[in-house]
């Protein structure tokens, strides 16, 4: 199986530092999803791994989580494409858990879910974090510039064993990832 593993908050929508909190402040990243509908029809397993503390420090409910990813997924189908599934991590920094980036666990439940590796599929963020859960479990890191992406790729020379590859957005990385995986 085909694997692509994609952040949410930066890569797909616009990124907030006040944390995006309802699906009226879920806004699109121009080429977003028609490059996740290109993954699809390509017959990659396309898959969301995003850190949702806004949950654990009440900033939204569980019924706007759900509502922002309704919204991805009807845009995602009516551009012909479709999720293999949405992980998120609900907890807070402070929780423990194995599941919050830039620990694997995430990537753990797409592979079980799936019933496949992520080893060597690209998985595509726009933080340390995102990359460095990616690399925990042999994915190809992949660097958007979108969201937190530029301040990003400015941290990449001091993670040499990353060999990260830096596009300015997901349609760009996606047409790298379809000629090259």
């Amino acid at each position: 199986m085909k694997l692509v593993i994609l952040d949410r908050d930066g890569v797909i929508n616009q990124d907030s530092d006040a944390y995006v909190k309802s699906v009226e402040e879920f806004q699109l990243i121009e080429g977003s999803v028609e490059a996740i509908a290109s993954l699809s029809q390509a017959g990659f397993a396309v898959a969301i791994a995003t850190n949702q503390s806004g949950l654990a420090r009440r900033y939204f409910e569980l019924e706007d989580l759900e509502a922002m990813h309704q919204k991805l997924q009807i845009a995602v189908e009516a551009a012909g494409g479709q999720l293999s599934g949405i992980f998120y991590c609900p907890h807070g920094p402070d929780d423990g858990c194995d599941c919050r980036k830039p620990l694997p666990g995430l990537i753990d439940a797409i592979q079980a879910e799936l019933k496949t590796t992520a080893t060597g599929w690209p998985m595509v963020g726009d933080s340390l974090r995102d990359l460095q859960a990616g690399f925990a479990r042999g994915c190809k890191p992949i660097l958007v510039r979108t969201g937190k992406g530029a301040k990003t790729e400015a941290k990449l020379a001091e993670h040499p064993e990353m060999e990260t590859e830096v596009f300015d957005n997901l349609a760009q990385a996606s047409t790298y990832i379809l000629e090259n995986f």
